[in-house]
């Protein structure tokens, strides 16, 4: 089997050896999101269900399988954003530093601070400047106290989201005015102005074009040294060339999102376990 995902897959990675490097021991060795028999419902409806996995430091985890398996919900769930939902509700544990991240005593508030995410569609403010929309986390969590100290968060933020040189002589005008590449990354860099440890992104590259998803994954191989990052997205080819680890989620007969496989990216696309993950990245189904 292994040879014959071999020769499926060889074109997916940017230097076609098969052996994407992974971070280094230290860092993979060591989880900073521990998730621990997590199951998910909107209403009476179950999404996921027991999922378990511990998410590395410093490292871009891909999470992939067909459409309504239970990816985006998974995600949401991470930083507490799945509980806003109609009906929305979990059992299990997230753990974040050894503690749990629904526990009495945690405030989402802070949890959705710690873990950023962006959306699938770019969603900048469309009243708020440029300007104002990187620095809008900030005055909400007042985490500035001088004019001065928020243009240096500001332009910090969108020079490490790749878009300063962009925008830099017109920060004062609508963050709807950029192209919808640029509004992605302007919501990348406001996700990360107000500094989280990790970054979720929900198919952040699913509207956008060739030329601007390109800038979008050249930016998580930058940010990965700085941030955790964790991405939902249907197109395995990207899963392929920016991630160090991977999961692939499947629909249960009962249609919950259940995980079938979770490993390093090189073993998942060349010697996958379980058949149901060969099929699927060989396009036998999804």
């Amino acid at each position: 089997m292994e040879e014959k995902i071999n020769l499926m897959t060889q074109n997916l990675f940017k230097d076609g050896s098969m052996n994407k490097p992974v971070p280094d021991g230290t860092k993979a060795n060591k989880g900073i999101l521990d998730v621990q028999s997590l199951s998910a419902w909107y209403g009476k409806t179950l999404a996921i269900r027991n999922i378990s996995l511990n998410i590395q430091t410093q490292s871009i985890t891909a999470i992939i399988g067909p459409s309504g398996c239970g990816k985006s919900t998974f995600i949401r769930c991470l930083n507490r954003m799945h509980e806003v939902s109609h009906g929305g509700r979990t059992e299990g544990c997230i753990m974040l530093d050894g503690k749990d991240i629904y526990g009495r005593d945690t405030d989402p508030v802070v949890i959705r601070r710690r873990i950023g995410m962006v959306f699938q569609k770019p969603a900048p403010f469309p009243t708020m400047t440029i300007f104002d929309n990187v620095a809008s986390g900030l005055k909400l969590t007042k985490f500035w106290s001088r004019r001065w100290e928020l243009e240096e968060v500001v332009e910090r933020s969108l020079r490490q989201a790749a878009l300063w040189d962009e925008v830099k002589d017109k920060l004062n005008q609508s963050g709807a005015s950029l192209s919808g590449g640029q509004q992605q990354r302007l919501c990348i860099a406001r996700a990360i102005a107000i500094e989280p440890e990790i970054i979720l992104l929900d198919e952040p590259c699913s509207a956008l074009d060739p030329a601007s998803t390109l800038k979008i994954e050249d930016l998580m191989r930058s940010l990965v040294s700085e941030y955790t990052i964790v991405i939902v997205t249907h197109n395995m080819q990207q899963a392929a060339r920016v991630s160090d680890m991977a999961c692939f989620f499947l629909m249960d007969q009962d249609k919950a999102g259940i995980l079938i496989e979770y490993g390093t990216t090189s073993q998942l696309f060349t010697n996958p376990k379980d058949k149901r993950t060969e099929d699927y990245i060989t396009g036998r189904f999804g």
